[in-house]
Order: structure tokens, then C-alpha cells, then sequence
């Protein structure tokens, strides 16, 4: 995940790279509608690829709900969001809804600001406890520019129609104070453990692993390196602690009794000069319903965290990943101009720009994905515009590829969810 405020997507602990953030100038952007048409003047020249003109169905059926992109709690672009009840384990009354939770393809677990619970729900979600020293569970969920702080807690869980089985971890934002923050192994930045920080009131992370971490948080013998799990003995002293897989924060949707082995998140074409919103939606399950069938795509089977390791771009090997929790595509290419301190980080080519990334799957299928660049400069002058389709930045170093939202517009892209340590499926990703 890479927005303003989250800066990188979180693949358990350790996979974060260098931040890509839009500046606050950009949140105080208000005022009048987009154009919904594109011209030769932003082109300026240049020229972008077709983009794709797949639409969502209608989220009217059981297993999906809508997904909007819009002006949402933060006024930050390109944020997709849901809504996502929460219950006290065993309640089907201490309830609540909560809007403008992120869609996040790039991290796994539900992340929740704690600020944004009513005080009979949180006061009734139970604080994990590490076995045998009863001390509570916390986690440190670190992102590039910062990270986020607060308890593991058990809740039921419901996004539409769809319900866990049982109350599954989640992480509450935010519900510790700031002189419990480990002063080893959580990260550097700032604590992003705000409704304003975070740009949303939480994060869905429905990614292809079924937990956050995996058994590098399982074993002891990495926990006590590479954890983001910690143990906290009458709620501070907090230091790093190996977590069973039972107690990390799990991907809901895997917890559903049905429709529980992946996602389709579809999202609708936008103009090349952007739109004041977008609306898609989130479908649960592939091949378990008359409307989530796995026709029509290419298939490419990823490592447990929806990675493409041996993806190509310039001539070099890169790890790519979709990822709906970033804002812009992310990558390094010297030869595109950066935008100027107003929009630091992100690209303001002078004429619109084509790119080519090759993704190839663990499977070796492989495809070539050409992404369009307009100069963001451009693309906030318009005003109220929040869902664009060729907005970009630069990463840190060679590695990596992002193709964040943009990608998204025009497609339907599956996440089949890792199931490989009960002999099931390997984790893909499809479109």
C-alpha cells in the first residue's frame, strides 16, 4: 500500500520500500469538477496506451459489495474504499459500520482506527494475550514512511452479506499510546494511527496470504528478528514475540464460509484527465458463483504475498505487484522529469508517457502491460478530480514495480488466495 499517508503496502514485515507520498497541498485541492474529456493539449505530444473498458457488475448480489473512490475521509486521491461491519465476538447486536475502509489488494488483515469504534464495540473486542505469559498482543505494522501501533483484538466480521465463521484478529489503530511504541524493531517515520494520518478509518487487506506475517512470525527463531508481533506485559515493556497463525491478523474474506478463496476487485474505466469519483465493485469468491467465474484471463501464480518476482522493466528483473492500496503506479525510470517540491516524489513529464512492464508468473506465463503517464502537475490542476488513470511516481531504488490503482480502471483483476498448506491452491493473481 503507498498513498499519503501509508506510504507502502504492508507484505508482512519486511518487504517495505522507499515512500512515495502526496503532499498535503494536494488534500486542500477542492473546488470544481473535472473534465471528463481528454485533449491534445495534455498530451502535449505524447501520446498513452488504449486503456481497457471492462466495467463492474452491479454489486447486487450476496457475495459483493460496491467500491468507491472518491473525496472520502481525507480528500487524498485514488483511495478505494468499502464498508465493513464489525461485531463482539458471539454478538450479533454490538455492532457496528464503519465506511471508508481502504481496499487494500497489497496487505492482508483488517486494520481499524480505533477512534472511529463507538466505546461499546471496542469495549467489548478482546485484547489478545500472548500464551503462557498472559501479557496483551501487539503489532507494529511498519509501511515505508511510518507504521501503524495498536492491539490485536478479536472481532466477528461482516463486508455485505458475507460473515466470518467466527471472531478472527484484527488490528485496532491507534488504542495504545504513543510511549508503548517499541523503540526496536517498529519502524522508522511517524505513527500514522489517525483517522487525518492514515487517510481512511482502516485498511481491508485482502491480498492473496491468509495472515499478515506467516511463519516467519510463527517461528521464534525469526520472530525474534523480523516480527511485527509484540508482547506487552501489563500493556508496555513491549518487545518482539513469535505469534501462532491463529492469533495473526487474518484476511477476512478466507474466513468466510463461502466464496473464501479469493477476490475480484473490478473497477470502471476513467477518463485519461481523471474523475471526481468511480465507482466499482468487490466480488467474493472465484468459480463459487454464477458471477465470479475464472474465464477470460490470464493467470499468473505469485509467491504468498502476490508477488511477480521475475517480472521485467528496462531490461531488468523486478518484483511487481498489483496493488489496489497505492494511489499511483511506483517505479524508477531516471528518464521521466519528477514534479517540483509542490508534488515531490511523483512524475510531471512534459508530454504524456508510455511504459511497458513485463509480468511474468511463477507458472511463466507472461504478458506485457503498457501504463499511461500524464504529469500529475496536470492532473490535480483539475480541481475535484480523485480517480485517475495514469498517475505516477518514483520508488526507491531498481526492485520493485507497483502497479497501484490506475492499473485497476477499465479491468477485473482476481487475487486467488494462498492455499497451498492445506494442499490447495498456489496464490495468483489474474486478469
Amino acid at each position: 500500500m503507498r498513498t499519503r499517508h501509508i506510504a507502502v503496502k504492508l507484505k508482512g514485515w519486511m518487504q517495505a520500500v522507499a515512500a512515495v507520498a502526496l503532499l498535503s497541498a494536494l488534500v486542500a485541492c477542492g473546488g470544481g469538477g473535472g473534465s471528463s474529456n481528454d485533449s491534445s493539449a495534455t498530451l502535449n505530444g505524447g501520446s498513452l496506451p488504449a486503456s481497457p473498458t471492462q466495467q463492474p457488475i452491479a454489486a447486487t448480489a450476496a457475495n459483493t459489495v460496491p467500491i468507491t473512490v472518491g473525496q472520502g475521509v481525507g480528500g487524498v486521491v485514488n483511495i478505494p474504499t468499502v464498508s465493513v461491519t464489525v461485531c463482539a465476538p458471539g454478538s450479533n447486536s454490538n455492532c457496528q459500520t464503519i465506511d471508508n475502509i481502504q481496499v487494500d489488494t497489497g496487505s492482508f488483515g483488517l486494520r481499524v482506527v480505533g477512534s472511529v469504534l463507538n466505546a461499546s464495540v471496542l469495549g467489548a473486542l478482546p485484547v489478545s494475550t500472548v500464551s503462557g505469559s498472559g501479557a496483551q498482543l501487539a503489532e507494529c505494522a511498519t509501511f515505508a514512511d511510518g507504521f501503524t501501533w495498536g492491539t490485536v483484538r478479536t472481532a466477528t466480521i461482516a463486508i455485505g452479506s458475507e460473515r466470518t465463521t467466527a471472531a478472527i484478529p484484527l488490528q485496532i489503530i491507534g488504542d495504545k499510546d504513543a510511549s508503548t511504541v517499541p523503540t526496536r524493531g517498529c519502524g522508522s517515520g511517524s505513527a500514522q494511527n489517525t483517522v487525518s494520518d492514515l487517510g481512511a478509518n482502516g485498511i481491508l487487506g485482502i491480498g492473496t496470504s491468509p495472515t499478515d506475517c506467516g511463519g516467519t512470525c510463527a517461528n521464534a527463531a525469526t520472530a525474534m528478528n523480523y516480527s511485527n508481533y509484540f508482547a506487552c506485559p501489563g500493556g508496555v515493556s513491549c518487545t518482539r514475540t513469535p505469534v501462532p497463525l491463529a492469533q495473526q491478523v487474518a484476511n477476512p474474506v478466507v474466513n468466510f464460509p463461502a466464496d473464501n478463496n479469493g477476490v475480484i476487485v473490478q473497477m470502471p474505466p476513467v477518463p485519461n484527465t481523471g474523475a471526481p469519483s468511480a465507482t466499482g465493485t468487490l466480488v467474493f469468491g472465484i468459480g463459487t458463483q454464477s458471477n465470479n467465474a475464472l474465464t477470460g484471463v490470464q493467470i499468473f501464480t505469485t509467491d504468498t504475498f502476490g508477488d511477480l518476482n521475475s517480472s521485467v522493466f528496462n531490461g531488468t528483473t523486478v518484483q511487481a505487484f498489483l496493488d489496489s492500496g497505492s494511489n499511483g503506479y511506483f517505479f524508477t525510470d531516471n528518464s521521466i522529469t519528477l514534479c517540483g517540491s509542490n508534488f515531490a516524489g511523483f512524475y510531471c513529464p512534459s508530454s504524456a508517457q508510455t511504459r511497458s512492464v513485463t509480468l511474468v508468473g511463477s507458472n511463466n506465463n507472461q504478458t506485457t502491460a503498457s501504463i499511461g503517464i500524464l504529469s500529475a502537475a496536470t492532473l490535480f490542476g483539475n480541481g475535484g478530480n480523485y480517480a485517475f488513470n495514469d498517475l505516477a511516481g518514483q520508488i526507491g531504488g531498481s526492485g520493485s514495480f507497483d502497479l497501484g490503482l490506475p492499473f485497476f480502471y477499465g479491468r477485473h483483476v482476481y487475487y486467488g488466495f494462498d492455499q497451498t498448506a492445506n494442499g490447495g491452491q498456489a496464490p495468483y493473481v489474474a486478469f
